[in-house]
Parts: C-alpha cells; sequence; structure tokens
C-alpha cells in the first residue's frame, strides 16, 4: 500500500477523527495503533500526518481530509488569498455580465504547475478545467484526491513544467498558474528568494506558450527582475505580506502597474492602492549599495539600515508627535510614501531606510497602525527605566527596527513597574539608537 493510500483510507481517517474529537495525546494514539497491528513506519505516518489535520482545515477552512506533508501544506496558498485571487481569472467573480463563453473564459483550460497538494487550484472558477503538472508523483496523488475533496475533476500530469513547449496536445492549456518551489526540505530557511525552481526566467519563457498566468513569488522578491509588461500584486492581510503575484498576458489587466492590497478572512478586499510601476524606484542607488555592502564593518550613526524600502522612502526629518507603522502590504509594494503623503504632506521617516513614518498627526487605518510619542530616549538601561517611571509604566510591547536584541531579555532587564501599558520602539534616529515611548491610537479611517 502506497503511504497515501494508507492516509486517505476510511480506516484511517476515521480513526484520527476520534482521535482528534477526544484530544488523544501522543502516547494514545501510539498505543491506539499499535494495538490495532500498524507497523513502526505506518504509525510514524499517520501521526505526522496527524498532526497536520488541524493546521490544513484551518488554513483551507475545509472540514474533510486533504493529503498533503508539512512542506506542501506550508508553501500552499491560504483560503483567504486563494479566493480573492479568483476573481482574476476571465470567469472569476467580478467577471462581466456577458455570459458568452468568449466573455467569460467558460471552459477555458488550466495549468497548475508545480502543483503541490493543489492550494492554487482549490478556487478557481468552476467553469475552468483544470490540469496538475509536477515532477513529484506523491504531489500529483495529493492534488487528485484533494481537488475530488473539493469537488473538482481534474486531471493530472507528470512532467517537468520548464519542458511544458515539448509536451504532446493534449497538455496545450490556455492559462497558467505557477508557484516555484522556494525551498527542498521542511524546515529550510531560503535565504536567496531568488533561487526557485524554476527560476523566473524560466517562468517568462514558460508564459509564452499561454495566453496568461500568474506566478506566486516571495514577497522579497527583488522587483527590479521582473520584467515589463506585467502587472504586480501584494497580497496579505492586515499584519502580513504573504506573496508577490506577477500576473502575465491577459490575467494583466493593468500592466506596467504595482498593487497593494489587503485581504479579510473571507477573500475580501479590505483596501487597495496602486500606482503605475517606475523601475526608477527599484534599485538603489550606488551610493547607498555600496553603504549596504559594507555594513559588516560599521557601526552606530554609520551603519544603513533597511527594512524592504525603497528609493522611493520619505524625506527624512524630525521626530513628531506621532510614529506610524505601514501595513506589511505597502511596505513590500514600496507604496508607503504614497499613502502616507495623501493624509499629510509633512510625513517623513526619522532615519534613512527604517519604515517608520512620524507625522503630525495619526495616519489613517488600514494602511498604517499609529502611535503617538510620549517620550523618548536613548537606548541604555538606565535612560529607558527613567522614562516608564515618569509615566508610570508596568507592561511594556517591544517593537524592533534597526536594532538587534532579545525582546524578552530587554523586557525583564528593565523590570517595568507601574500601573498602564505602552508600546516600546527600538529603532534609529538619524542612524543613532533610540527608544521612543508611545501609546497606540485609536483605529481611524480616511
Amino acid at each position: 500500500m502506497q503511504p497515501w493510500d494508507l492516509l486517505a483510507s476510511d480506516t484511517v481517517q476515521g480513526f484520527i477523527e476520534e482521535a482528534l474529537t477526544r484530544k488523544w495525546d501522543a502516547l494514545q494514539v501510539s498505543t491506539a495503533l499499535h494495538k490495532a497491528g500498524y507497523s513502526n513506519e505506518d504509525r510514524a505516518s499517520i501521526m505526522d500526518y496527524m498532526a497536520l489535520v488541524p493546521k490544513f482545515r484551518e488554513k483551507f477552512g475545509f472540514s474533510s481530509f486533504l493529503l498533503c506533508d508539512k512542506l506542501a501544506l506550508e508553501q500552499s496558498t491560504a483560503q483567504d488569498i486563494g479566493r480573492w485571487k479568483a476573481n482574476l481569472w476571465p470567469c472569476g467573480n467580478d467577471a462581466t455580465d456577458d455570459t458568452t463563453e468568449s466573455a467569460t473564459g467558460a471552459g477555458a483550460k488550466v495549468h497548475d504547475l508545480c502543483c503541490g497538494m493543489g492550494g492554487d487550484s482549490f478556487y478557481l472558477p468552476a467553469s475552468l478545467t483544470l490540469t496538475g503538472v509536477d515532477l513529484d508523483e506523491n504531489r500529483l496523488a495529493m492534488y487528485r484526491h484533494n481537488l475530488q475533496a473539493f469537488g473538482k475533476d481534474a486531471s493530472v500530469k507528470c512532467a517537468d513544467v520548464r519542458s511544458i513547449e515539448s509536451t504532446d496536445n493534449g497538455m496545450r492549456a490556455d492559462y497558467f498558474t505557477i508557484d516555484p518551489a522556494r525551498r527542498a526540505i521542511e524546515g529550510e530557511n531560503q535565504r536567496d528568494l531568488r533561487n526557485l525552481t524554476p527560476t523566473l526566467e524560466e517562468v517568462v519563457e514558460i508564459s509564452k506558450h499561454y495566453k496568461g498566468g500568474m506566478a506566486k513569488l516571495p514577497p522579497g522578491y527583488p522587483p527590479a527582475e521582473i520584467p515589463d509588461g506585467t502587472e504586480i500584486l501584494y497580497l496579505g492581510g492586515h499584519s502580513d505580506c504573504r506573496e508577490c503575484l506577477v500576473l502575465f498576458g491577459e490575467l494583466a489587466k493593468h500592466p506596467d502597474t504595482v498593487r497593494a492590497v489587503i485581504i479579510d478572512k473571507n477573500g475580501e478586499t479590505v483596501a487597495e492602492w496602486s500606482r503605475k510601476r517606475d523601475r526608477s524606484l527599484e534599485t538603489l542607488d550606488d551610493d547607498l549599495q555600496e553603504k549596504l555592502d559594507r555594513n559588516d564593518s560599521l557601526e552606530g550613526k554609520d551603519r544603513t539600515y533597511r527594512t524592504a524600502t525603497s528609493r522611493s522612502d520619505l524625506p527624512l526629518g524630525e521626530i513628531g508627535k506621532y510614529i506610524a507603522e505601514p501595513a506589511p502590504v505597502l511596505i513590500r509594494s514600496r507604496l508607503f510614501s504614497d499613502a502616507a503623503l495623501a493624509h499629510d504632506p509633512d510625513a517623513h521617516l526619522i532615519s534613512e531606510g527604517i519604515a517608520y513614518v512620524s507625522s503630525d498627526k495619526p495616519l489613517p487605518a488600514p494602511a498604517f497602525t499609529s502611535y503617538e510619542i510620549l517620550a523618548h530616549a536613548e537606548i541604555a538601561t538606565g535612560a529607558v527605566r527613567s522614562m516608564l517611571k515618569e509615566h508610570d509604566i508596568g507592561k511594556i510591547t517591544l517593537k524592533l527596527r534597526g536594532v538587534k536584541l532579545d525582546p524578552d531579555a530587554e523586557t525583564k532587564r528593565l523590570k517595568p513597574k507601574g500601573k498602564n501599558s505602552a508600546i516600546l520602539f527600538y529603532t534609529r534616529f538619524r542612524g543613532e539608537k533610540i527608544a521612543i515611548l508611545t501609546r497606540r491610537c485609536p483605529p481611524s479611517r480616511a
């Protein structure tokens, strides 16, 4: 029996459902499986899979059993982003009222390239004909099972997506979606964001064989390497940016545009920002690049810090009445400058390359989370303790940018004692370390 046949069996899934309902611990699960006659290898497979069941049910909002391993689940698109992206297809939820096949894309064929467990296909419009393509037979087994669980009739093809042009006629399709592999080992930290399989250059070549498509890239992928004629979207929730989505061909309804979108848990748009693409803003000038390259030998104010910002940064200024954190999608898309200036023409940074915006009035949500500044001091234990004591602070939340330390250890070292709560920023002011004591402003919208 293949491992996926074991996990997909009614017997095993019934056992897992009972164990989860009764909230058995690992010892109880292992003992019950041993008594049921499962081998050590099968017990390990079942227990590893069982640990993933609550996670994929939460991620996809789906109560049935899906097949996956830890890596496939980690890399798969969650339901909120998946539901939102469904609207980008010709026959998505925002299609025109014209119901002709040519207008809606009904019956169009889509290749889910590097399909994995199928997360990018789960929420695609039902009128699309789907084929999962992957080199891993186990992933294809996952894809086939999971699409059936979602009520979709999808086919699979074991093939190298980089040779898509040489495939037979049965593989022809109108559109593609691709999620290049970012790492091959569970828990591996992919430091080089450009080290994808296939590479972006190969994805561009693949795109030439389709009417249109979309590629899911890491949020921090260098935008200067994304080709002209595409549409670039940064997608996430209020507190994260989860992907950089590149649209090709017919799916790029706004070519050479950068968009940032905050999406709620139901897959609906909360807020959106956009601008025409400006390549001059996507690369660092030579002087700044030189500073970054020699950072390891520098200390204090001579060191340059960057938190996913670019030459579109706001000007430098003094510490104002408020400090604001841009939404992660605005930082990644480099749109926070435009969003800040739209509400306060005097908004500015307090240190080069650090995405904290200071202003004399709070900046609105959801683009920003604003904090009223109570006081600030140098980052020295005595100075910070005195500041906390003066404002009767006993509970702090520590936020760090441009300063590296252990937040828990620093909180214990400060030993705050007081009745009030506050948010303490450890960051930089014109390159020098600074502690800024704040309280969060009530959310206000533009």
